[in-house]
């Protein structure tokens, strides 16, 4: 079981300086070069603290969900702006004028933050990012209702291990985005998820227990039920995320991998807005 300590987990050492991740998502490395594995990645608008820089990189730990790694510094501002606003489709461009003819800055995913400082008609403007069509723009303190909802807006996306965004996500960064937009926060890492998101679904392999939104776990992988009998993950078998029948894919994953290690549920009425005990 993960404790509150663990490593990916854990303030390092110093004081740190608050910087703001200006790149539309930004990668968090095991090591302080291009070449190590990704972490986790951060949004466009996202908080850190630094800690370290050494190179062209910075350690730093994000305040979202306290996760530690090493940042391009290229990415990150020292200039901090209060988020006011969060894209809320899959994917929004950022355009260089209230214009959706210019040209585009960038390509923003589900939960960026903006600072949004004008409007010119339906365009808003995010400092930094650029112009934001306002039909894709929800104002941070914005909830939806239904974690597995969210999720499906991101059928079909590529796979891509350690990142949380809609041109490549892995299967803990769907839980996060799923939940995090409904407005609960969960870890990175499915060991983290499991012992700590929602609570124990002792029957859940018996018929009829489980039902949409619902978590099922393996060592090392995790899914959101879509309801009693399908399941939705990013995983490496379709190299995507994917919805497919339960059983199915327990077989499957059991002839390759291992069998499932539980399932949890999670009651966001209760839990919407609090803050999680791994937070304190």
């Amino acid at each position: 079981m993960p404790e509150f300590d663990d490593k990916r987990l854990k303030r390092p050492d110093g004081e740190p300086d608050a910087c703001q991740v200006i790149a539309a998502a930004l990668g968090l490395y095991e090591d302080p070069h291009s070449g190590a594995r990704l972490a986790t990645q951060v949004l466009h608008g996202e908080i850190v603290d630094v800690y370290e820089r050494q190179g062209g990189f910075a350690r730093v730990q994000c305040r979202r969900d306290r996760y530690v790694g090493w940042a391009p510094l290229e990415g990150l501002s020292e200039t901090v702006f209060e988020p006011s606003h969060k894209i809320s489709t899959r994917l929004a461009h950022a355009y260089s004028e209230p214009d959706l003819k210019s040209a585009p800055n960038s390509l923003l995913s589900l939960g960026a933050r903006l600072t949004v400082s004008g409007r010119e008609g339906d365009w808003l403007h995010a400092d930094r990012a650029g112009w934001v069509h306002k039909r894709h723009v929800a104002e941070l303190n914005a909830l939806e209702s239904d974690p597995a909802a969210i999720a499906e807006r991101f059928l079909g996306a590529p796979y891509l291990w350690g990142a949380r965004q809609s041109v490549g996500i892995d299967c803990t960064g769907l839980m996060q985005q799923a939940f995090e937009a409904v407005g609960v926060l969960l870890p990175r890492d499915s060991d983290m998820q499991y012992a700590w998101a929602g609570r124990d679904i002792p029957d859940w392999r018996s018929s009829g227990a489980l039902r949409r939104g619902d978590l099922v776990f393996w060592k090392g992988h995790v899914g959101i039920m879509m309801d009693a009998e399908h399941m939705m993950h990013a995983n490496a078998w379709h190299m995507a995320v994917a919805v497919e029948p339960l059983e199915g894919a327990i077989t499957r994953i059991a002839n390759y991998y291992a069998e499932p290690i539980g399932a949890r549920r999670i009651d966001v009425s209760s839990e919407r807005g609090a803050k999680p005990a791994w937070m304190a």
